[in-house]
């Protein structure tokens, strides 16, 4: 159960969004720990622990630093650590989230320019590589590019971005949010030469929230030796210093680190390439239960289908956020909302982090039963569909 619920229901809440996830048990042993001291010879062995096989799960050999912050707050490091007042940035609108983050890069004094899209694909590779290759005079220092749309469900392929700026023999940094991707899906720091990997702690790394990261590459360091924006805490010299030895220059979340070190550990064991297919596996019975019940896939685009979660589209005269308060009263499971201009238009399945098939039988159990209880024109079998999906992939 919740720690506070306004009635007690029977049995146990299933979290379905597409993050925050559910917090496994050793996750939470783990934090139920006393603190200890953060300045003490302990403390600098288990940062150093945690600071080493990190890297491992971005695939990265260079820098991973820790915030005490959200996911927004690991936006803002990115850009404060490597631009300038008025530089010029390019960002795809692939979403809410990539929304977003150009708002705050206009409220940092940065000069977004804006690729737009449909919101039902990843980012239009081509259109970057266009911009990119009529700036001759290579105005823009940074491309930033949200791996894994979280409000659509659509992931863009960065690889493909990396190639394009290649092509374009741009100079511009590299700068990738991953918050609702690593540990979920399959993602390459050093690999797909990306400069700043921003990552949260509350859907694959499967924490609470409370956590956020910046992989950092040796470019992306230089950067930030001439980098104007004013930044205080954000700064990665004062962070890295500090983490040279495992401590941090402030008061770290330790609880948190320590769910952290136990994440990794859980991630490191099952294997990441294990974890991948594993998260591939259900989404694609996901998909398989939402073709089933004639229903349309919010990504349009296969090669962009998202392995942590999937946006359903209801029909035309329906309510998704009446749907979704159905399943909620009736079967005791949240579903993500639709955002921005997809508000009531889209449910948001979430299949990411400590999740097994029988909880997404369970939670597609919970869809159905909520489409037929909500009045929402589908046909009966997407639980099968999945079952016979999972039975033959197992």
């Amino acid at each position: 159960m919740a720690y506070y619920e306004s009635k007690h229901v029977a049995g146990r809440h299933f979290l379905q969004i597409p993050g925050p996830t559910n917090v496994p048990d050793r996750v939470l042993r783990a934090m139920d720990n006393p603190t200890m001291d953060h300045r003490g010879p302990d403390f600098g062995r288990l940062g150093t622990q945690i600071l080493t096989n990190l890297r491992k799960i971005f695939q990265t050999e260079g820098h991973v630093v820790i915030y005490p912050a959200s996911g927004t707050g690991a936006w803002e490091a990115a850009l404060a650590n490597t631009l300038s007042p008025g530089d010029a940035v390019l960002m795809c609108r692939t979403g809410w989230f990539a929304s977003l983050w150009k708002e705050m890069a206009e409220r940092l004094g940065l000069k977004p320019e804006f690729i737009d899209t449909d919101w039902r694909r990843g980012a239009d590779v081509e259109a970057i590589g266009a911009a990119l290759a009529k700036d001759t005079a290579h105005r823009i220092k940074a491309v930033c590019v949200v791996h894994n749309e979280t409000s659509t469900g659509c992931t863009s392929r960065i690889d493909e971005v990396r190639a394009a700026m290649d092509a374009a023999k741009h100079p511009a940094l590299l700068l990738v949010d991953t918050i609702s991707s690593l540990a979920s899906i399959d993602y390459r720091h050093d690999e797909w030469g990306v400069d700043v990997t921003v990552a949260g702690s509350q859907k694959g790394l499967m924490l609470p929230p409370g956590l956020s990261f910046n992989a950092i590459s040796a470019k992306a360091l230089a950067a930030a030796e001439t980098a104007k924006l004013p930044r205080s805490y954000w700064d990665w010299r004062t962070m890295l210093a500090a983490n040279a030895t495992g401590y941090f220059p402030f008061t770290p979340a330790t609880n948190l680190l320590y769910g952290l070190d136990a994440a990794v550990a859980m991630l490191l064991e099952e294997g990441l390439a294990n974890v991948f297919a594993r998260h591939d596996r259900h989404a694609e019975a996901t998909r398989r239960a939402v073709r089933a019940w004639g229903l349309e896939i919010q990504c349009a685009e296969p090669r962009h289908y998202s392995s942590s979660l999937t946006a359903v589209r209801v029909p035309e005269g329906h309510s998704a956020n009446a749907l979704r308060a159905t399943i909620l009263e009736k079967h005791n499971m949240s579903l993500g909302n639709g955002l921005g201009p997809l508000n009531d238009r889209v449910f948001r399945i979430g299949h990411l982090g400590d999740f097994g098939d029988l909880q997404l039988v369970g939670t597609l159990g919970g869809v159905e039963m909520g489409l037929r209880a909500a009045g929402v024109p589908h046909r009966p079998g997407g639980v099968q569909a999945a079952l016979d999906y999972l039975s033959g992939n197992s």
